[in-house]
């Protein structure tokens, strides 16, 4: 059984930074798509950014510059590090995973494809 755990998260003021970490258990890591979602209050959830077997990258464009996601498999721990954070990035933050093919890239974000293994989630809270 998939188990993922996510921990990092926080307040902090805008400007600031925040790693996240994602812990995975009960897979064969390195054959995952790993994944970075959103949800704020009131809002549908949203792609972050995502990471490939191959450690391709994939973001959206609002955090374009400002975040990067990264992958250690032998800790099987997916990390993201947010830079200039602003209030708008206040959300539950949550990790997803997929072993399965029909996660590659270029295919994260696209409409009838969802990650099928998620976390709990981690809140981070940015004030202005």
């Amino acid at each position: 059984q998939v188990q993922l755990v996510e921990s990092g998260g926080g307040s902090v003021q805008s400007g600031g930074s925040l790693r996240l970490s994602c812990t995975a258990s009960g897979v064969t890591y390195s054959y995952y798509c790993l994944g970075w979602f959103r949800q704020a209050p009131g809002k549908e959830r949203e792609g972050v950014a995502a990471i490939g077997r191959s450690g391709n990258t994939d973001y959206v464009d609002s955090v374009k510059g400002r975040f990067t996601i990264s992958r250690d498999n032998s800790k099987r721990t997916l990390y993201l590090q947010m830079n200039s954070l602003k209030p708008e990035d206040t959300a539950m933050y949550y990790c997803a995973a997929d072993g399965s093919t029909d996660c590659y890239d270029g295919n994260y974000w696209k409409p009838g494809y969802e990650f099928p293994h998620w976390g709990q989630g981690t809140q981070v809270t940015v004030s202005s």
